[in-house]
């Protein structure tokens, strides 16, 4: 098949694998560039370069970066992940391809200045401070008097977020993070201290072009308290695009985008539903990690991805269909178990149980016998993945409140 053209892809680690072969479906060969020399130790164990054409690997020269691009005549520049957001900026914007800019880049990445940048446009942000110094967080914390979220200013997959309900509190995991390296094993570059947002919370994905917005889904997560964390993920469930907390979830996602200049390609909203209406936990302007775009497909038959390839390569087609709200075909949950336990994992208790459950799609054990478990407290600690999928909702409501009770500390034999 002969190839249409180049797509460049920065920094596409594996939560963003299934992106490359979309492109290359669709008919373009795929550049990877890396904007560091060096890997983020997270993505180590699974880094590949299957799928690219070539891999530039970026030195901090931008001029000799670009060229090392121009030579393959790239359509398009695409994020590939949270760390790429910025440097995709930055190269798109220095060879006049379609970009988000780099006037707005910080306001997509710091979750400060991204909560700045919303309200000064006139969209619900929460009650926020910078911290510095620890006397300022004291007394704002002591004013506001209520539990605030204390997390870094630059990191993702729930890492390092500290929920407080004193000063000393949030005095101790500004400590804690102000000497931590950062998912990416970058040292914290800044804290912040958010008011914490009573409320569900909600997943929406989007992907624009020439500042034109599609919502390509919207997911409910679940949350429980466990191993010391309040607020701790546990299963996300796809909903109608135009639900109640649809319309209102894709209205204010909308806003979002245009606050924090998110004009193409794919953007990923976590959003709180509170009494005061919806209000952003955080943005990226990149595809959705956790495998969320396929779990998409398996529901509605399509993704951010395939969206997102079509706003890059094929915008005249994206603006025709993107006015069509996605359609639920199967409902969709994804289970996090949720380990209680440290140790050396023997077994998975009632597995035969688990693989029983009317609508078990897949079953994907994260630790595997012989290897070394510890307690759930974010994204890279589930022991377990349990995906749901039935043309009945009910059915797999049921599925997951039985997972629920089979999981905690019955679940996991240890060695």
């Amino acid at each position: 098949m002969s190839v249409k053209g180049h797509v460049v892809i920065v920094d596409a680690y594996h939560p963003t694998r299934r992106l490359a072969p979309e492109f290359i479906k669709a008919g373009y060969a795929c550049i990877r560039v890396q904007s560091t020399p060096e890997v983020p130790k997270v993505y180590r164990s699974t880094f590949s370069l299957d799928n690219y054409a070539a891999n530039i690997v970026h030195h901090g020269d931008l001029a000799e970066t670009v060229r090392a691009v121009s030579a393959f005549e790239p359509v398009a520049v695409v994020p590939g992940g949270e760390f790429g957001v910025e440097f995709a900026d930055v190269l798109s914007e220095a060879m006049s391809l379609p970009t988000n800019g780099t006037a707005l880049s910080p306001a997509r990445r710091d979750k400060y200045t991204m909560v700045e940048t919303i309200k000064k446009a006139g969209v619900h942000g929460a009650e926020q401070i910078l911290v510095t110094d620890e006397e300022e967080l004291r007394q704002w914390h002591t004013k506001l008097g209520r539990r605030v979220v204390v997390k870094p200013i630059r990191s993702t997959g729930g890492d390092g977020i500290h929920f407080c309900d004193t000063p000393d509190e949030s005095i101790a995991a500004y400590r804690n993070l102000a000497r931590a390296e950062n998912f990416f094993s970058v040292d914290n570059e800044g804290v912040v201290a958010q008011e914490y947002l009573v409320g569900g919370e909600y997943v929406v994905n989007t992907v624009s072009r020439d500042g034109h917005h599609h919502v390509t889904d919207v997911w409910k997560t679940t949350r429980i308290t466990a191993n010391g964390v309040l607020d701790l993920c546990d299963s996300v469930h796809l909903l109608a695009r135009r639900s109640p907390e649809g319309e209102v979830l894709g209205r204010y996602a909308e806003d979002v985008l245009d606050a924090l200049g998110i004009q193409h390609g794919p953007g990923h909203l976590e959003v709180k539903l509170t009494p005061d209406g919806p209000c952003l936990v955080e943005a990226g302007a990149r595809i959705a990690g956790g495998d969320i775009p396929y779990y998409a497909s398996l529901g509605t038959g399509s993704s951010q991805i395939d969206w997102t390839v079509d706003a890059y390569v094929a915008p005249e087609r994206f603006h025709e269909r993107r006015r069509a709200d996605y359609v639920i075909q199967q409902h969709f949950a994804s289970i996090a178990m949720i380990s209680p336990s440290s140790g050396t994992l023997k077994r998975f208790r009632h597995m035969d149980t688990i693989e029983k459950l009317e609508s078990v799609h897949e079953i994907r054990p994260l630790v595997a016998p012989g290897g070394e478990i510890r307690p759930t407290v974010d994204d890279l600690t589930y022991p377990m993945i349990v995906n749901l999928r039935h043309e009945v909702a009910e059915v797999v409501l049921r599925d997951y409140g039985t997972l629920r009770f089979l999981d905690g500390e019955g679940l996991y034999e240890l060695s």
